[in-house]
């Protein structure tokens, strides 16, 4: 079985979009499994500023595993897509006998 430039286009593809989705869970699962560092402060406003920057740092990176799992889940879809498509038979038309339709064609046939 020859492989078509099309599906082989679509196999890279859906390579590519499943090593997105695996390196994108595995940066999350190394993301919870992190130990946390707890801020403990006396003063409000000194606990409120240290705390500012681990919380940004955690918004950054969730955004980035969102935009890495999104492409990458796009990235399968179309490959999948384009899998199927190559893979997709034509089916040949059947002829179809024309008959009539409307009744007015039946009354002019019979008269």
């Amino acid at each position: 079985m020859k492989i078509e430039r099309i599906e082989l286009a679509a196999f890279t593809l859906l390579g590519i979009g499943a090593v997105l989705l695996i390196l994108t869970f595995y940066m999350a699962f190394t993301l919870i499994v992190a130990e946390l560092g707890i801020v403990s402060t006396l003063n409000l406003s000194e606990a409120l500023g240290e705390s500012l920057g681990p919380i940004a740092e955690a918004i950054i990176r969730v955004m980035y595993l969102g935009v890495m799992g999104w492409t990458g889940s796009i990235t399968t879809i179309r490959g999948i897509q384009l899998i199927r498509e190559a893979r997709r038979v034509p089916q040949p038309k059947a002829e179809m006998d024309q008959q009539p339709s409307s009744k007015k064609e039946e009354k002019t046939e019979k008269a």
